[in-house]
């Protein structure tokens, strides 16, 4: 029978394996929306017959599916003010308005090519490509802080 103690420190464990699993997918889904990225900007200058707007359209899923798991998974506790580790809050005050920020850029380029309807209009994608690119070298220069916050936290001691 494990003792109190045992208990404790064997449910920090879970919490923490569960923690890194969710640093770890965040951190795969936006490698693979980068790569994408990646891909499709070398497709310049975009040409319907080049097959960029089926490649923009597969950027757009990724970056979203990127987004949406850090608002749900990393991003939650500290949106409901859930969170209860000093170091943690304290960086994730700092951030996370600038992390909502680039959500908004993200959620408007989707918004502009999210359908092959609207991917075939590729007159300003160059553009919205470097905005988007800045935006999301602010958004993943964010993430790393509050990820190192999050990984110290959950050292052991």
């Amino acid at each position: 029978m494990l003792s109190s103690n045992e208990m404790n420190e064997a449910v920090k464990d879970d919490r923490r394996a569960r923690s890194l699993k969710m640093i770890k997918k965040l951190v795969d889904l936006r490698t693979e929306t980068l790569v994408l990225f990646n891909e499709l900007a070398r497709q310049k200058p975009f040409r319907k017959e080049s097959g960029a707007p089926e490649l923009l359209q597969k950027f757009c899923e990724s970056l979203i599916d990127y987004t949406a798991d850090g608002h749900f998974q990393l991003y939650r506790h500290i949106a409901e003010k859930t969170e209860r580790r000093s170091g943690v809050v304290k960086i994730a005050d700092q951030i996370y308005p600038r992390i909502l920020n680039t959500t908004e850029t993200i959620l408007a380029f989707n918004g502009k090519y999210d359908s092959l309807e609207h991917s075939g209009q590729l007159e300003h994608l160059d553009v919205d490509l470097s905005r988007l690119g800045e935006n999301l070298a602010d958004r993943i220069d964010l993430e790393d802080r509050l990820i190192n916050v999050l990984s110290e936290a959950r050292a052991p001691r």
